[in-house]
């Protein structure tokens, strides 16, 4: 049996005498011989019944396999777990979540290196997907591409666009007597009207264009909403255009330099995107092997204008942004701004200065503005220190003009049990909501805030108060929130220290987090700490909480090497 050139791993697993028995038990799902002759491309799948976000990539996946044997490909599907955010929100499943990046991405890697494929294309939707998929892909540095199965459509509600967001602040209104509970109803009726993932700038619609704006998706196809027409067009070409990199073997490491990941921080600095594309980005760099610390987002989105007003802290929704023009018209101002890096090329061999000069602007759109006059002159992520947060933490400046807060500590050691403050009315205006034993290895897992976050707003309180955590939030936080506050509380971070009453001084301009206690008296209240008991000593969480790194460093699990011998 002759073998195709290009099969470079996959002879290993169907070629010669001595394979016969692996070519018959694939011969038991169809596969012919002329098939197996092929290089064999997997597509790895996020879908799962437990949320919307993922819901369409069953059929997307049908799509892709097409053009992949159209161009010469065999295509073996296989499907990878997900965890809904936006589900779990506010539950102790909600510490799963980012515990999911690291399975996702193992459990990728491991397929693809364990059935030799030649290439691969991921499909991703829900938060942590799209950063796992593109951990595995780097770290498997085979001939690939990873795809946004695309985001919601808006919900409708008395003439005004919702998303879940929308809900979770009805949830505060509700519980601050605002709303009624026939209202809230409504409005949680109303949301979520099909497939797709949060429609906001929220953290998958963040991480699908800085995936996007690293080069590992092609140029124009994540922005395409779920629903949209163009999605199985999109999801064709993208079978396709793995044949090409298989042939060409143009591999994620080929594309991922610095370069590529400093468009990507601006990208997301531009759009007022998520927090967690700061951990997210830092694990991709991880696997790529390529140098990126938490300093460098707050030196890029210094000097990155915001172009799009894209909710939770502006006007519009993904699809709305699609419906503008696209990513493409948020290429152009960067590049046109001097603050993103023309030359880097994505899998279809574009760079994002060809992206850019190609794009076309929706006349009268009013999503994306020019970089002369954006909507702020600074974008919407800083990293603050102190004694608080000697290793970093971060803020999102969109959406809320506030940069000074002082005032005095509400201390919570769960994330419940602050809910349960704000939902009976004991957070005042003036004070800093501390949250803690909430970081990777104390909660495990970092749970997001948005409940607790959306509470607050929803309450009137959102422009009143400060909150700080060794947690995370979601995408759809927006106030002065800040988290990821490193070292954690259980790994002895001086978070652990406050009292209540304690008086904490958030200073953007400054960049500064401190609360104002002596060095003195924190080492006395040190003394004798040890850390909680852990909430997991067998199973998963326990395995996580063992293994990840500071948050200041992505909360990865992986050794970070520097890449496959393949």
């Amino acid at each position: 049996m002759a073998t195709n050139p290009y099969k470079r791993h996959s002879a290993v697993m169907t070629d010669g005498p001595s394979r016969a028995p692996a070519r018959a038990m694939l011969k038991a799902m169809g596969f012919t011989d002329e098939d197996l002759a092929k290089p064999i491309i997997g597509v790895a799948t996020t879908w799962i019944e437990t949320m919307p976000c993922n819901y369409n990539q069953r059929e997307l996946a049908a799509y892709v396999k097409e053009g992949i044997r159209a161009a010469g490909g065999t295509p073996m599907e296989f499907n990878t777990i997900s965890v809904s955010d936006g589900v779990t929100m506010g539950t102790e499943g909600m510490k799963g979540s980012l515990v999911s990046r690291e399975v996702i991405a193992d459990s990728i890697e491991l397929v693809a290196r364990a059935h030799s494929f030649d290439g691969i294309v991921t499909l991703f939707g829900c938060d942590k997907t799209g950063p796992g998929s593109a951990m595995a892909l780097t770290r498997l540095n085979l001939p690939g591409l990873a795809l946004y199965n695309g985001s919601i459509a808006p919900g409708k509600y008395k003439g005004r666009d919702l998303t879940v967001v929308d809900v979770f602040e009805a949830v505060g209104a509700y519980g601050a007597n605002k709303m009624s509970l026939e209202e809230l109803t409504a409005i949680e009726n109303a949301a979520c009207p099909g497939a797709g993932a949060c429609g906001g700038q929220f953290t998958a619609n963040t991480m699908a264009m800085a995936i996007e704006f690293l080069g590992l998706s092609p140029a124009g196809a994540n922005a395409v909403p779920a629903l949209g027409k163009a999605k199985a067009e999109a999801a064709r070409k993208a079978g396709e255009l793995v044949m090409e990199l298989v042939k060409r073997d143009l591999k994620p490491k080929d594309i991922l330099t610095r370069g590529a990941f400093e468009n990507a921080i601006a990208g997301v600095a531009a759009t007022g995107g998520s927090t967690n594309a700061v951990l997210h980005l830092l694990a991709i760099a991880r696997e790529a092997g390529v140098p990126l610390e938490i300093d460098d987002f707050d030196d890029i989105s210094e000097r990155t204008p915001i172009v799009a007003t894209m909710k939770p802290g502006g006007l519009y929704v993904a699809e709305d942004l699609y419906n503008a023009g696209g990513y493409g018209l948020v290429s152009r101002e960067l590049v046109a701004a001097g603050v993103a890096h023309p030359e880097e090329r994505s899998v279809t061999g574009q760079t994002l200065g060809q992206v850019a000069a190609t794009a076309v602007e929706t006349p009268g759109q009013q999503v994306v503005v020019s970089h002369k006059k954006p909507f702020k002159k600074s974008g919407g992520i800083a990293i603050l220190r102190g004694n608080l947060a000697p290793e970093g933490c971060v803020v999102k400046l969109a959406g809320h003009e506030r940069t000074l807060h002082r005032g005095p500590a509400r201390v919570f050691d769960r994330e419940e049990e602050c809910f349960a403050a704000v939902q009976a009315g004991k957070i005042k205006p003036g004070d800093v909501v501390v949250v803690r034993y909430e970081g990777p290895a104390g909660g495990p897992g970092m749970r997001e805030m948005l409940g607790v976050t959306a509470a607050i707003a929803g309450a009137g309180l959102g422009e009143k108060v400060a909150l700080i955590t060794d947690g995370r939030f979601s995408g759809g936080t927006r106030g002065l929130m800040l988290g990821h506050i490193a070292p954690e509380a259980y790994r002895g971070g001086n978070i652990a220290f406050v009292r209540e009453g304690d008086i904490i001084v958030l200073d953007v301009a400054k960049r500064e987090l401190n609360v104002e206690v002596s060095d003195a008296e924190l080492a006395r209240r040190r003394q004798g700490w040890t850390p909680p008991a852990p909430r997991y000593t067998t199973g998963i969480f326990a395995k996580y909480a063992l293994t990840v790194s500071s948050a200041s460093e992505g909360a990865v699990t992986s050794p970070g090497l520097k890449g496959s011998t393949w």
